[in-house]
């Protein structure tokens, strides 16, 4: 459904709702499924909707997780927050705070559909997801960020040496790509990789996208090839194998 709000073109990809797991035993509710992954790769932000009283499941963060898979900016909607009392929306928020902890760069909103409570804001959240996802972003500015990161906390020591992250750019938008070029980065751990990630989501402020960082190594263009000695090089190595050949000749007479 495309439609125009404030000046600015929206497309909008409405999917059927997806049910529990169990619940899952008509055609219908399949093909809702099935239909719902591929409209969620066409997208440039993915609006999910939690219904407040019902618990998160495991269909959720299954669905939470392909969407950040697919690397899709995301905005978090729980809906029918009217008529919930303080001990009942504290508690929701508490559950989504320790169990949605893995998309911690999306906005979440607790609204009302049916009585129009704070859904003005969703528009707002859609446009600052957008605009994260898709801006460009100058290979100064990610260096300066890294060599900040690595500051605050350094690159660990793998096997008694430590490992070099020199420069970054990006090398894509939707989902922001990030390339870190250095030495030995095979060897990043998995707990720095992600302390990168969420260091370049905070420099950036970046909200409502996932930020993905790949780790490109240097090629040594002198791999595999043997040095050629210049003739002062080659008189001085000459001159070296003689005297051993001497001095073991001595030796053995002794």
């Amino acid at each position: 459904s495309p439609f125009e709000r404030d000046g600015r073109r929206y497309t909008l990809i409405e999917t059927a709702g997806v049910r529990r797991r169990n619940s899952v035993h008509e055609a219908l509710e399949t093909f809702s499924v099935i239909t719902t992954m591929p409209a969620i790769e066409e997208s440039h932000v993915v609006v999910m909707m939690m219904d407040a009283r019902t618990e998160i499941a495991d269909q959720d963060l299954h669905l939470l997780g392909f969407i950040l898979e697919a690397g899709r900016a995301l905005v978090l909607v729980i809906n029918k927050w009217d008529g919930l009392d303080d001990y009942q929306k504290d508690k929701i928020r508490a559950d989504v705070d320790k169990q949605l902890v893995f998309v911690r760069f999306a906005e979440i909103l607790y609204l009302s559909a049916l009585h129009g409570s704070n859904v003005g804001r969703l528009y707002a959240a859609i446009d600052r997801a957008y605009e994260s996802a898709t801006r460009d972003l100058s290979t100064p500015q990610l260096t300066r960020i890294l060599q900040q990161a690595m500051e605050a906390h350094p690159p660990p020591l793998v096997r008694g040496r430590r490992l070099k992250l020199r420069y970054a750019h990006q090398g894509g938008v939707n989902p922001p790509r990030i390339i870190i070029h250095g030495n030995q980065v095979e060897q990043v751990p998995p707990g720095y990789q992600r302390y990168l990630t969420n260091y370049f989501i905070d420099a950036l402020d970046s909200v409502g996208t996932p930020i993905k960082i790949e780790f490109k190594g240097g090629v040594n263009p002198f791999a595999g090839r043997k040095n050629k000695l210049s003739k002062r090089q080659q008189f001085k190595r000459d001159r070296m194998i003689q005297h051993i050949k001497k001095r073991e000749r001595k030796r053995k007479k002794r």
